[in-house]
């Protein structure tokens, strides 16, 4: 179920990356909004921005019915965020030290050492 309402999300968003590239530019910010082209006049300009609405709308809804379903989901543990934490997320380690849950290592003895005469 998830997989296929993954698949129709990229089909969604790709349909609303295009719808937008489409629409002709109304102020002229990158200066390339003028003059004819494809899909020009007043209907088409409608056209697109009832596309692109449908679009959202379409994107939204998947957004959240895919946050929902992973948020239910309970299954194997992810790759990304392997066990060990809270939530799933390992504790934050600093270079140098011993990781958790590790026994600390035998302090080494300080200052010179003299050789052992036998």
């Amino acid at each position: 179920m998830s997989t296929v309402l993954l698949l129709i999300h990229v089909m969604v968003t790709l349909a609303l990356v295009g719808v937008i590239l489409l629409q002709r530019s109304e102020g002229g910010a990158l200066g390339i909004g003028g003059g004819g082209g494809f899909m020009t006049g007043r209907s088409a300009g409608n056209a697109l921005t009832k596309t692109t609405a449908i679009l959202a709308t379409c994107f939204f809804a998947t957004s959240l019915a895919l946050s929902i379903l992973a948020s239910q989901h309970s299954g194997a543990p992810s790759i990304l965020a392997p066990s060990g934490g809270p939530g799933g997320l390992l504790p934050l380690q600093v270079p140098g030290t011993p990781a958790p849950g590790t026994p600390a290592p035998q302090s080494a003895p300080s200052g010179p050492q003299a050789p052992v005469s036998k």
